[in-house]
Order: C-alpha cells, then structure tokens, then sequence
C-alpha cells in the first residue's frame, strides 16, 4: 500500500517498486474536478520537493504520465503560486542623464585581491512581494565582501554596502557594475571618486562582462532561495547571513582549485607580505 508520508520513498518511487501505475493512484472516476485539481497539485508537489528548479514545462513532461495537460498544469501552479525558477531579469536599469563610464576588464588578468571588485542587485521574491538584495563580490578570490537587501530601489542600500565593504576590507584598483541607476547614481558614484577608485560598467547589452556575479546569483538562487521559501524580510536575513558565511568559508569553488574564497582572500595576501619582506 502506499504511503504518502513515507519517511524515505516517494509517492513515485512507491507506485514503481509496487508496480502501480501513478495515475491509478491518484485518481478515481468518481473524483470531482476539484478534487482532480487537489491530486494533480499533490503531483506537482512532490516533483517540485526532487527538482525545486522546475518550472510549468518540466513539471508537465514529469507527471505527464498522469493524464493531465501543459495548461492544466500551468492552472493549477498558478493557482497555488507556484513560480517558474529561473534567473530574474536585471534589478538594476539605466538612467537618462546619468553619466556612463568605459568597461575596463576586457582581457584585464586578474591575479590580486581588491584588484577588481563587482556588483550587481537581483530580485527574491517574499510571500510580501519582491525585495532586492545588492552583493559586493572581489573578483579574485569570489568572496562575498559585504551585501544589503531592501523593498525599494533606491541607491541608499547598494552605497551602505559599498561604504561597509571599503571600511572592512580596503580599497579596490577598480569597481565594475553594470549601467543601473543605482550606480550611476551621484551618491555611489561619489564614493568611488573619493578614494580614487576606477570606474568601471559593463557596456550596453554585454550581459556577460558581468558573468560572474551573474553565476553567483544562480548559485545564492539555487542552493539557497529556491529551497528555503523565505516568507518574511527577517527570515531572508538571518538565511542570506547563514549563506554568505558557508559560501565564504566552507563551500569549495572548483574555479579556485576547490579551495574556499576566505582561504584564496587571506592566503594571497600573506604571499604578497612574505615576498615583500624576503625583496626589502
């Protein structure tokens, strides 16, 4: 018999090892449309709690099986406010006056720490609506230097973040972003001239001069977001804050010979120190 709430085994997996057929599970003739709906939501449900990264499409082909439709499906997600979970669209978008500066990285090595820092902001959705959440990432070494969320878009929450990422960790050669409003901006703008720091923005429909923040945001979205379902603006902080902490100085990046971002960060530095002295 099978047991919905099995500690182990899934309704899928049941239904296989007992070779019963899903449908036959989760339908009878004498179910109301309603009711068809309930078991078709369950489906999707459990599909969702193997693959939280699927959308309407994926989710049909895998419960398809059941007899049930593309549209049926995309009703009933919709209904229960189920997302498609893919990379939101830019946060960030340009204004008309504002000034623009030249992209400095093409073919630019980047082999030091604070040579490069980059930023951008991305949407998470809340049971409340969208928030936005800006990150400072130092290019070499991937490390999440400091990162503000906020439900409006204004420049105030990504120049609090600039300002905190300076005051702990130094100085950058150059700071890229991408043409938005919010780093545009007088206020973030004047922050970056002051301590004499290149400016640096990613050219018009050259979405990939800022790729690597862009993965960062795929790995936040899909180790993080999509499997927590954060419902509120404290819970979503106190979840980030566990996130940026593991992504630092626990989560081995194959990009960086496995190694963690703190470990690349501190480790360079402490070369550089020691060549300095063993030249002095």
């Amino acid at each position: 018999m099978v047991e919905p709430d099995h500690p182990v085994l899934t309704i899928k997996e049941q239904c296989r090892i007992l070779s019963i057929s899903r449908s036959a599970y989760y339908y009878s003739p004498e179910q109301k449309e309603d009711e068809r709906d309930i078991a078709v939501l369950q489906a999707i449900l459990e599909e969702l709690r193997e693959r939280p990264f699927y959308g309407y499409r994926k989710v049909w082909r895998a419960i398809k099986d059941l007899g049930v439709s593309l549209k049926q499906v995309r009703r009933i997600m919709r209904k229960a406010g189920l997302r498609a979970l893919y990379a939101s669209k830019r946060a960030s978008l340009p204004a008309k006056g504002h000034a623009r500066y030249p992209y400095l990285l093409k073919d630019k090595a980047i082999w030091l720490p604070n040579q490069v820092w980059a930023t951008d902001i991305t949407y998470i959705h809340l049971k409340g609506g969208s928030v936005y959440l800006v990150a400072i990432i130092d290019l070499y070494s991937r490390k999440v230097l400091s990162w503000r969320i906020s439900n409006t878009m204004d420049a105030e929450f990504c120049v609090s973040a600039l300002e905190e990422a300076i005051s702990i960790w130094g100085v950058p050669a150059i700071f890229n972003t991408d043409q938005g409003s919010q780093f545009t901006s007088e206020a973030f703008i004047s922050v970056l001239e002051t301590h004499g720091i290149m400016i640096s923005m990613d050219g018009k429909n050259r979405a990939l001069d800022n790729i690597l923040v862009e993965r960062f945001w795929r790995s936040l979205k899909y180790e993080d977001i999509y499997l927590k379902d954060y419902q509120s603006m404290a819970e979503l902080k106190d979840g980030l804050k566990r996130y940026f902490m593991f992504y630092n100085s626990e989560r081995f990046h194959e990009s960086l010979d496995y190694e963690t971002p703190d470990t690349v960060y501190q480790s360079k530095f402490i070369d550089e120190q020691q060549y300095l002295r063993a030249v002095s």
